[in-house]
């Protein structure tokens, strides 16, 4: 099974490009391989909702995508990321239903959080459902009905299909411990702690990134997987200052404020944000322009004065393309105020040459490029998708066939993409040192330097104009045709 690599990891869903592990893999193999290293598949495990974010059993594939042999033969070759999520299970998952089904006589009881357990009369007070950081405009709950007639408050961050679990416990730490070794035998390079902020909790707190408690729960999960040599990737959407601190703490971190930054930069011609953020970030990191998520807003508060993040948020749907706001609204299940649903290459404009631009620099910066599916194959907000579910987030989820696929790797832009991946992914300057050289307020040069083994990215913001020179095997100096 392979390991991390510093090299591109493709972003995908099992069923996303073809309809299963084993198209998936084919796909890869025909057009892909030497543009990809690393595939994050996201949860392909059986879910109750929420496009497999409601796992029921971390020990299945879905059987729709394949099984554990279609896992293994791409973990042999591509170093692979599994998601965890670490803060909740299904509601339709055998933990849970065991719960309702035997309340306190349940060997699971313990495994989730009981309001009549956590607050200290059973029910939070005003002021301190006001300090929590939540994703619904009340107390995050949901009502468990049990078989014997009776009702109490759980704790439910998200969807009433993900009920959270009490991560303190021995009965979830033995819980934790089982799912992440299993995921560590079965090909996972990395593991993704999905929601991972969320899982400390402690009443009169914002029960979000609580410390010192979520340094203890981090080194907790690492010592669990130590031994395979897997690494962990904590996700967390917030102030950047909470990705340095976990860098500081030697873990991987996500790079979600350099999307935004690209889009400013993009939009205006002007590029000191972006500098000062690739001065300042992480070197320990996975960069992203595009998820199945949509464009974080929230990462880059402070990074972009507050004027400039709003103006920038506007003119997504001015410059965009195919986007608009009500596609961010309750009318399409979308409540969301941290991200903007667009797949990035409509965010440009679907401009073939600001998209390759906003690549480049992605690659060039320091850290492991992630590309989602519908990134590599620069792909366009899907309307249909999205008016056929009203789901704001699948406007950059499109399903391609096999037979697309084929036509939209013919593309110039794609054919382009997959040069700069092929390049980033063999030239060995990137396993070096990391210089901003100087430039124009609308311009950006980055050097990338490894020994004699050099390549240089010279980014006109305001022409959308790039150019690549690099040293070859024998020191001389070559430019990239794209």
């Amino acid at each position: 099974m392979k390991k991390i690599e510093n090299k591109i990891m493709l972003i995908t869903y099992a069923d996303s490009m073809g309809h299963n592990l084993k198209d998936l893999n084919e796909v890869l193999d025909k057009h892909f391989a030497k543009a990809i290293s690393g595939v994050h598949i996201l949860p392909f495990f059986p879910s109750s909702g929420d496009r497999g974010f409601a796992p029921m059993d971390y020990h299945k594939v879905e059987e729709a995508f394949g099984d554990w042999e279609d896992v293994k033969r791409l973990a042999e070759k591509y170093y692979l990321m599994f998601d965890y999520m670490i803060n909740h299970i299904s509601a339709q998952s055998e933990y849970y239903k065991d719960f309702l089904q035997n309340k306190d006589n349940s060997k699971y009881k313990d495994l989730f959080l009981r309001y009549k357990d956590f607050w200290e009369n059973g029910e939070p007070t005003e002021a301190e459902v006001d300090v929590i950081y939540k994703r619904k405009p009340r107390a995050p709950y949901a009502m468990a009905n049990f078989a014997d007639g009776t009702s109490e408050k759980v704790w439910c961050t998200f969807d009433e299909e993900q009920i959270d679990i009490n991560c303190k416990t021995d009965t979830a730490k033995a819980f934790i411990k089982d799912n992440l070794t299993f995921l560590c035998e079965h090909g996972a390079a990395l593991i993704r702690l999905d929601a991972f902020a969320y899982a400390t909790k402690k009443a009169g707190t914002s029960c979000f990134f609580i410390e010192p408690d979520v340094w203890e729960f981090l080194n907790e999960c690492q010592d669990i997987i130590a031994d395979y040599k897997v690494e962990l990737l904590p996700e967390i959407h917030e102030h950047y200052t909470m990705q340095q601190k976990i860098a500081g703490q030697d873990y991987y971190v996500y790079d979600f404020a350099l999307p935004m930054l690209l889009i400013h930069a993009l939009y205006y011609g002007q590029t000191k944000y972006l500098k000062n953020w690739l001065e300042i970030c992480p070197r320990k990191q996975f960069t992203t322009l595009d998820t199945h998520d949509g464009i974080g807003v929230v990462d880059v508060k402070d990074l972009l004065p507050n004027e400039e993040i709003e103006r920038t948020k506007e003119d997504i749907f001015k410059f965009g393309a195919n986007v608009k706001k009500i596609y961010n609204t309750a009318a399409y299940n979308n409540l969301d105020i941290y991200q903007v649903n667009c797949s990035y290459y409509s965010a440009l404009g679907d401009d073939d040459a600001a998209y390759l631009l906003a690549r480049a620099v992605q690659f060039f910066a320091p850290g492991i490029p992630q590309v989602y599916y519908v990134g590599l194959l620069a792909g366009k907000n899907d309307l249909k998708l999205l008016e056929e579910t009203k789901v704001g987030r699948n406007i950059n989820r499109h399903y391609y066939t096999l037979d697309e696929i084929d036509t939209e790797v013919e593309r110039s832009v794609v054919q382009s993409l997959l040069k700069l991946m092929e390049f980033r992914n063999t030239h060995s300057a990137f396993d070096g040192e990391f210089h901003m050289l100087s430039s124009d307020e609308g311009e950006l040069m980055i050097e990338r330097v490894n020994g004699k083994h050099k390549a240089v990215l010279h980014a006109d913001f305001k022409s959308k104009h790039l150019s690549v020179t690099y040293t070859d095997e024998a020191f001389a100096e070559k430019k990239l045709e794209l």
